[in-house]
């Protein structure tokens, strides 16, 4: 899962940032709703954290101007007002869920897991996908593998997860860059290697074949 977080508090968001990558999504960060709009339009995310005061352009107007657009990414607000007017208007513009600071770290990441297992559940996606005798359940983030439970990493089970929403389909080695770690990640691509040697140890060295020169598949058993 790939978060984008548009605050301009640069501590708070670096904090949020380093805290939800150790939950395991890739997280990228910007300061200003102009770029914010931009990123967010590219379409590359699961979910947007938004607050509403921002230079360039405020929450409200990047929130309506991806709805406008017809982007769908579920939007988790953030604001230091406190009023129920504010958060109507924040919900009238489409976001998804209102967060008022200060607010609970913990807090924040139930709201967040729970808007992606509310849009995964909206779609008509089952969050359990079953290839042959291994079976991944992405909101639970759970493997099994016949009758018994593999215990992933952190990190493992992301690039897993990457691999097993697009089974049968190759993934590039860039794609899993993007998705488990993120955009500026400038250290060894090579990690992608390690993590898919790791989970072949771990689940079966034929369910992820390398495809030369283009990327991972993941198959049935």
């Amino acid at each position: 899962m790939r978060l984008l977080i548009v605050e301009d508090e640069k501590r708070l968001a670096l904090s949020l940032a380093k805290g939800l990558t150790a939950e395991g999504y890739a997280v990228d960060v910007v300061h200003d709703g102009l770029e914010g709009l931009h990123m967010a339009g590219e379409g590359s995310y699961d979910l947007v954290i938004l607050d509403i005061m921002l230079p360039g352009m405020n929450g409200y107007r990047v929130c309506g101007a991806l709805r406008s657009a017809g982007h769908d990414v579920p939007i988790l607000m953030l604001t230091a007002k406190d009023g129920e007017y504010d958060e109507a208007e924040g919900l009238d513009t489409g976001a998804d869920d209102y967060l008022t600071k200060p607010f609970s770290y913990v807090v924040l990441v139930a709201r967040v897991k729970a808007l992606l297992r509310r849009r995964g559940s909206s779609g008509g996606a089952s969050p359990v996908h079953v290839l042959g005798d291994l079976k991944v359940d992405t909101a639970a983030r759970r493997v099994h593998l016949g009758e018994d439970e593999i215990a992933l990493t952190t990190k493992e089970f992301s690039v897993l997860e990457q691999l097993v929403v697009r089974a049968g389909e190759v993934v590039s080695k860039a794609e899993i860059l993007e998705h488990v770690w993120d955009f500026a990640y400038d250290g060894d691509p090579n990690i992608v290697e390690v993590y898919i040697s790791t989970l072949r140890r771990k689940l079966g060295a034929s369910l992820i074949r390398t495809v030369r020169g283009a990327g991972y598949r993941l198959e049935s058993r």
